[in-house]
């Protein structure tokens, strides 16, 4: 999936070997536009929206997902009876699902890291292990999730995705061999924010208490907005400093994280990345030989 400046686009390929689109117009309120100018807020803002549209295109996908073309009627019928998405919305359902998983990955370290108090007492190490308890359920989680066939397949898809962006930001024809010479990794991939919020999140608890532990779950909760924001300003100020001498180090970390969220595609699933985002650039009415870059081209894990 890909965004340009005027709409989002996933590319799948289908059972009988035939590549679908799912396109989404880019449209934005007024007010989400003031937001997304001011520091710290247009960070929750882009990761709201991104939840939201997130969700839409993987249901697009998981749907057809290994069903023949003929059975689309079917599906489709069967589809419009589900009350939780009638009721909802998908793109609802995709926001409240990263409300729980942020919650679940910020109060679960806290809790666990208490029940250290009396080997590591002070505030100081309090924070640091709980840091690294985050650290430690980040990583286990997207380790064991990348074992799983169909998770593996995703992160190819989100390897080819950033191959894809390479070769064209480095100026080069769009074509399978030149795609799969280039990295699997790259600087503007929400999966170093993940990585972020854990380290942004040490330097912002150590200003405030960790007990008692009510106190401290309460405060972790409530600095949610203030962590994301600032992951995302930290986020953006990496990719200004990525083609700078020394400072491009500061986002190697997002870097080696990508090392679990990205595999290696085939060239067929190379070719639907292709097909995806050659259908950005036909929306946005950019030529290959252009080789202007999508800021906002890569908005997947």
């Amino acid at each position: 999936m890909f965004a340009g400046k005027n709409s989002f686009v996933s590319a799948i390929r289908r059972k009988d070997n035939s590549i679908e689109y799912f396109e989404v117009e880019r449209e934005e309120s007024n007010i989400a536009k003031q937001l997304k100018r001011i520091p710290l807020l247009r960070g929750i803002v882009a990761l709201v929206q991104a939840s939201a549209n997130g969700i839409k295109h993987l249901d697009f996908a998981s749907d057809r997902y290994d069903v023949d073309p003929k059975d689309d009627e079917k599906m489709l019928e069967e589809k419009e009876t589900s009350k939780l998405v009638m009721m909802l919305g998908i793109g609802v359902v995709g926001v409240l699902s990263f409300i729980v998983s942020k919650l679940i990955f910020t109060v679960t370290p806290a809790i666990v890291a208490n029940f250290f108090t009396d080997l590591v007492p002070t505030k100081t190490g309090q924070v640091l292990l709980e840091g690294l308890f985050k650290l430690i359920l980040l990583l286990g989680y997207i380790y064991i999730i990348s074992l799983t066939p169909l998770i593996k397949r995703v992160f190819q898809y989100h390897g080819a995705e950033h191959k894809v962006i390479n070769c064209y930001e480095s100026n080069l024809p769009l074509t399978v061999e030149n795609v799969q010479s280039q990295s699997r990794l790259h600087y503007r991939c929400g999966s170093s924010f993940m990585l972020f919020t854990v380290f942004v999140g040490i330097f912002v608890y150590m200003f405030v208490a960790t007990d008692p532990l009510w106190w401290r779950i309460v405060n972790r909760i409530c600095l949610i907005p203030v962590v994301i924001g600032l992951s995302f300003e930290v986020l953006y100020i990496t990719n200004k400093l990525r083609n700078i001498p020394v400072l491009h180090v500061l986002g190697y970390p997002g870097l080696w994280l990508q090392l679990l969220t990205t595999k290696e595609p085939d060239d067929e699933q190379v070719e639907v990345a292709l097909h995806s985002f050659k259908r950005v650039l036909e929306n946005d009415d950019v030529k290959e030989a252009e080789a202007i870059v999508l800021e906002e081209s890569n908005q997947v894990m």
